[in-house]
């Protein structure tokens, strides 16, 4: 078979250097060095304003009196950088400080956008926080433990849909600022004031004084095994990691970049990586209101029928939905394939059924592929660690350090947990010495918790691959390692398009155990009404068919009792944020889920579940 041709892309990164240690220990970095980067990120944006003053940073589509999005708006260099300099006086003028931050609750906006800018230049750190915490969370906990633990000075929200999150949380010392809307019984300052209020000498003082250990903002995890934790990120931090993705990515320096992007400013991915992106490198980031649910993601194909990206980032399900709309969409073939140099999925694993149709259609299309690849790190590293150095890539491949980050590749019982030492690496976090002081170990290597494996032995120079969260990993009653990692990704690609995530189960029992939530693509296997209840769906023959076959395909490929599924049941209950089962960007919380749904694993592992599926073989 002849090797897939594909639209060219130069990764930056090809060799390592391999350092062993004592006990087995072996150290990993580029062969390449970290080039020089900007003291603040605002540096950047100084420039941009200064060499292409009316080139957009961001566009985004106006909202219409009925609550459409209409055309696009756009937001200059020039301009983002004048606001945001009025904004960091309006900030001095309060007295905000690292004890006093700014705290935003909103999605990603122009006023958002503005205003991280502006705290930026200030010197004032800002803490974007996930909008679910104020409008889906029903008890506010995740929000009231943001605002304990940095003690804002100031809060932001968009509109009044925030109205009641804020009324229950942000205490009445602390000034709320909204671009439009109000709270009853507090006061409210309207963001253009902010804007209005004219920058003085100060600023220019303010950003000198600003320089690679100030800290920008605080990024909350996702809280997986507990309440979210305040990770600090400074300039250096923020910098560097441009600075790596630019050099293990080269094409983002080579060409006008331009993103078309939903994800969300609070996370890393779009906050760090994607944010920082377009401004490090001079880019245009159009903001997609669209998002990878069936009520949202119209507006995110409509925004590549008319806006050609030049990378593309998603998550797997945004992609997913993406490829079946190719298959028919020629307009959005022509358009988001026109001029796209990598696409990028992070978050969970890509099913192998996607990644084909996705091909398929860019052949179709082009007569060639587009590069698939991903990324790996996390909110600690800025987020970008590792990165593939070739274009074939299997399911789990991660890549190799990026310039200036060292790996150290530790054995835990059998498994290989990989750490990160860089200046990428956050210091520690925010006021929670106790769980900084866990988090590095004797040589100030950060601990990721993540697994790792060689992908070639014998070609160390090809990278690692993931296997697995080591914290995740459990054994069975027999003493058999289960590693879930892998395994999950292995029952998601073979239910394509049906399960959306699935939560391993089996901890000192002797079997192992799924259990899935399934996608809404279901329904169109049952012959029941669109409006029937889920759960009523889920156990109908054509579905409960349609399962029996997935666990039994799983069960012809298994080669042990860690890798074989003995028993599956279907979840009609979607997770939850508020029980911490889920974060706003989708990714699965499989320790919390276990904990909440403790009933319904004892269920499945004693046979007492109605509708569960056993391989039939």
């Amino acid at each position: 078979m002849p090797y897939p041709k594909f639209r060219p892309l130069q990764f930056g990164v090809t060799r390592v250097i391999l350092k062993d240690g004592v006990n087995g220990t072996q150290y990993v970095k580029a062969d390449q060095a970290l080039e020089a980067f900007p003291v603040r990120l605002t540096d950047r944006l100084q420039q941009w304003a200064q060499v292409k003053p009316e080139q957009t940073i961001f566009a985004r589509r106006e909202k219409l009196a009925d609550g459409c999005l209409g055309n696009w708006r756009h937001l200059s260099y020039s301009d983002a950088w004048h606001t945001s300099r009025n904004i960091a006086q309006s900030l001095i003028n309060r007295g905000l400080s690292i004890d006093r931050p700014v705290v935003i609750l909103s999605e990603n906006s122009f006023e958002h956008a503005e205003l991280a800018l502006g705290c930026m230049l200030a010197g004032v750190p800002f803490v974007p926080t996930s909008p679910a915490y104020s409008l889906i969370s029903q008890d506010y906990d995740k929000l009231k433990h943001v605002l304990r633990t940095v003690t804002p000075g100031m809060v932001f929200a968009g509109d009044s849909r925030y109205a009641k999150a804020i009324a229950a949380t942000v205490a009445d010392d602390v000034e709320i600022v909204m671009s439009e809307g109000d709270v009853d019984g507090r006061n409210v300052t309207i963001f253009d004031e902010l804007c209005k209020t004219p920058a003085t000498p100060e600023v220019d003082a303010a950003i000198k004084a600003t320089g690679p250990d100030t800290i920008v903002k605080f990024l909350f995890t996702s809280g997986s095994t507990s309440l979210p934790k305040a990770v600090i990120n400074t300039q250096r931090l923020w910098c560097a990691n441009q600075q790596q993705i630019t050099q293990s990515i080269p094409v983002l320096a080579e060409a006008p970049l331009v993103l078309v992007d939903w994800l969300p400013w609070n996370h890393t991915f779009g906050g760090n990586h994607n944010f920082g992106m377009v401004v490090f490198n001079g880019g245009t980031m159009y903001i997609d209101d669209g998002k990878p649910t069936p009520a949202l993601m119209h507006e995110t194909l409509r925004n590549l029928r008319e806006i050609a990206p030049t990378v593309y980032f998603n998550v797997p399900t945004g992609f997913e939905v993406i490829a079946d709309a190719m298959k028919t969409d020629a307009l959005l073939r022509k358009t988001f394939l026109s001029r796209v140099q990598m696409c990028f999925y992070a978050g969970a694993a890509l099913a192998q059924p996607v990644w084909d149709s996705l091909y398929e259609s860019q052949e179709k299309e082009l007569g060639e592929r587009i590069v698939m690849t991903t990324g790996f790190g996390m909110t600690e590293s800025g987020p970008l660690a590792i990165f593939p150095t070739k274009p074939d890539l299997n399911a789990g491949d991660l890549g190799v350090p990026t310039p200036g980050l060292e790996l150290k590749l530790v054995d835990m019982e059998g498994k290989t947990e990989v750490r990160y030492r860089g200046p990428n690496v956050t210091p520690g976090y925010w006021r929670d010495s106790e769980e900084t002081a866990r988090a590095f170990d004797d040589e100030g290597f950060f601990c990721t918790g993540d697994a790792v494996k060689w992908i070639d032995a014998t070609n160390i120079h090809l990278g690692l691959k993931f296997d697995g969260r080591i914290a995740e990993d459990f054994k069975l009653a027999t003493g058999t390692f289960v590693s879930v990692g892998p395994l999950r990704a292995k029952i998601i690609a073979a239910g394509a398009p049906y399960i959306q995530d699935v939560v391993l189960t089996g901890i000192n029992m002797k079997e192992v155990g799924a259990m899935v939530f399934p996608t809404p693509a279901v329904r169109g296997l049952s012959d029941l009404p669109a409006e029937a209840p889920l759960a009523d769906v889920l156990c109908s023959e054509p579905v409960l068919s349609q399962f029996q076959t997935i666990i039994d395909q799983l069960a012809q490929t298994a080669t042990g009792s860690a890798n074989r599924i003995a028993r599956m049941c279907l979840l009609p209950e979607p997770p939850t944020i508020d029980r911490g089962e889920i974060t706003d960007k989708g990714s699965i919380n499989q320790r919390a889920v276990l904990s909440h749904r403790a009933d319904r694993v004892a269920a499945l592992h004693e046979d007492r579940l109605p509708f569960m599926l056993k391989p039939s073989l």
